[in-house]
């Protein structure tokens, strides 16, 4: 069985310790993983047909692993008969937050209060008063969230909006305190809890602490929802706490990475991705 991992460039240098990993436990599970390129690969339709080539040369694989936001990438590897993960319906959907939380809001998931709006479009008066948080749809990171205080940083806001993006009301929600649920399959393999006492973002890469999270009964409810209504890989579902302590829906990260887990536990979370792939492929 041979497969693909997928980074842009830029990724697979600042990734690569955990695409050393990602590859020993494949060889580790008789798996022949090689990386590739984004930026070396070309995709497209040649005398009628689907073809995929890299470096100028026509390649095939049993399966991608997907580590970029790239849903097109992924929708034609699928239609050529190659198995992808995630697949591009979870890339599509997830990797643009209006639309995860539209999918969120179908299952019934509690999900804050929140409007969408195209890059080119900013209505002149806000949907919520003041203070509230702008997010890029596409943002990762926390580095594409704002909060915004007052008219003139709206105003200076709408300036430089260039992509979609949301408003998100703050009310009822703990600042700098999330929770990221790792998963893989079906199986939820552990929770890890990220707080900051200094910033409204918990996020590990802007000072966050993280800690493991025991789930109670009802949040792994919550999570299993989820899990049931879609065929994901490896991801990471992130909810923010309201002020009574209840999860409240925040995104799902598909090209999750496991920095966190790894800092507070053991769980050798690749080495599970990989048997999951392994299974899947059988």
């Amino acid at each position: 069985m041979n497969g693909w991992l997928i980074y842009t460039k830029a990724d697979s240098i600042r990734n690569k310790s955990y695409i050393d990993w990602f590859i020993d436990e494949a060889n580790k599970q008789s798996i022949d993983l090689t990386l590739r390129i984004l930026e070396d690969i070309s995709i497209g339709i040649q005398k009628n047909k689907q073809v995929i080539y890299y470096a100028g040369k026509e390649i095939y694989a049993d399966f991608a692993v997907v580590r970029t936001m790239d849903p097109i990438l992924s929708k034609q590897l699928e239609q050529m008969g190659i198995t992808v993960f995630n697949a591009a319906i979870i890339s599509e959907t997830f990797n643009h937050k209006a639309q995860a939380y539209l999918a969120m809001h179908q299952l019934g998931i509690n999900v804050p209060e929140t409007y969408f709006f195209p890059g080119n479009i900013a209505p002149s008066s806000p949907p919520l008063d003041f203070p509230f948080i702008s997010k890029a749809a596409r943002g990762k990171g926390g580095s594409q969230v704002t909060m915004l205080h007052n008219l003139k940083e709206w105003e200076d806001y709408k300036q430089t909006c260039v992509e979609d993006y949301l408003l998100q009301s703050p009310k009822n929600i703990q600042p700098g305190k999330d929770l990221r649920v790792f998963v893989v399959g079906k199986k939820i393999i552990a929770a890890v809890l990220r707080s900051n006492a200094n910033d409204f973002r918990a996020n590990y890469s802007l000072g966050g602490t993280p800690s493991l999270y025991p789930l109670n009964k009802a949040e792994k409810l919550t999570v299993q929802k989820i899990i049931d209504a879609y065929d994901f890989g490896l991801v990471g579902i992130d909810f923010m706490f309201t002020m009574d302590g209840e999860l409240i829906f925040n995104e799902i990260e598909d090209v999750v990475g496991s920095r966190t887990l790894s800092f507070v536990s053991d769980i050798n979370i690749l080495k599970a991705y990989v048997s999951y792939i392994k299974e899947k492929m059988a």
